[in-house]
């Protein structure tokens, strides 16, 4: 099976460490300057746009770009791949198609220069999966999906996937129609931390890495760490600054460590 780093094109790896070197410096970004979307938004950021049409924007052309690629690689798509790429596909428009609706965010409004970042990062991400995907992931046999690396693997993803969806409807039911303002979160891992969504959301890109053993989705499940680790942090102090009475002993996205 060819899905390992020695498999890659040399300018493909060193892009991928490059992409990778950019999630650090955003990382490092992220930590120093809290991003102003949701509960954190503020002025200074230039124009807006609407929520639902900001989320649409980030979310929808990741998936053109990673069929794009996907579908034009000259690797035979076993069933293997039509897995791997149905999963992708399953998160991404579920967060396009399906979660942006859900939201009660009528009249607000999301910065388009956070919006154009995330499109950015979308995009990078689509077509480093979807070209390895279609171009160098040959290999993958239908006894792949009898291994325990497969298995373990899709296990996280799909625990990550439903925890995601879980917090996320936990979430939007806090406030009643026509409600404004923020509640304290209760109930199921919120009692552990702040963001299982972000937690969820981790856990699923780090099973995919597992169970397609492959470097584009390492990179994209750190990637996906760098970038949700300092949301949930800065949600976290966000809550503490809020609510007096906020639980002492909650963490901020990992139960019981952070």
């Amino acid at each position: 099976m060819s899905a390992g780093w020695n498999a890659l094109p040399e300018t493909y790896r060193w892009a991928l460490l490059a992409w990778l070197g950019v999630g650090m410096l955003a990382f490092a970004a992220s930590l120093l300057l809290r991003a102003p979307y949701g509960r954190h938004v503020r002025s200074g950021w230039g124009p807006t746009l609407p929520n639902r049409l900001g989320w649409l924007l980030m979310e929808l052309p990741v998936l053109v770009v990673f069929y794009a690629f996907f579908l034009g690689g000259s690797v035979p798509k076993t069933s293997v791949h039509w897995v791997f790429a149905g999963l992708f596909t399953l998160h991404y428009a579920h967060r396009a198609l399906i979660f942006p609706f859900r939201l009660r965010t009528d009249g607000k409004r999301m910065p388009l220069a956070v919006a154009g970042m995330a499109v950015l990062f979308n995009l990078a991400n689509g077509y480093f999966l979807g070209h390895w995907l279609g171009e160098w992931s040959s290999g993958y046999s239908a006894a792949w999906m009898q291994t325990p690396q497969f298995l373990g693997g899709l296990l996280l993803f799909i625990g990550g996937f439903s925890l995601n969806i879980w917090a996320d409807d936990r979430l939007i039911h806090l406030r009643k129609p026509g409600e404004t303002g923020y509640r304290i979160p209760r109930g199921g891992l919120f009692n552990y931390v702040s963001c299982p969504n972000h937690f969820g959301e981790m856990m699923e890109w780090v099973g995919f890495a597992v169970l397609t053993a492959a470097a584009p989705a390492a990179v994209f499940a750190a990637w996906t760490v760098l970038n949700v680790l300092p949301r949930s942090l800065a949600h976290h102090r966000w809550y503490r600054e809020k609510f007096p009475d906020y639980p002492s002993n909650r963490k901020a996205v990992w139960p019981f460590v952070l």
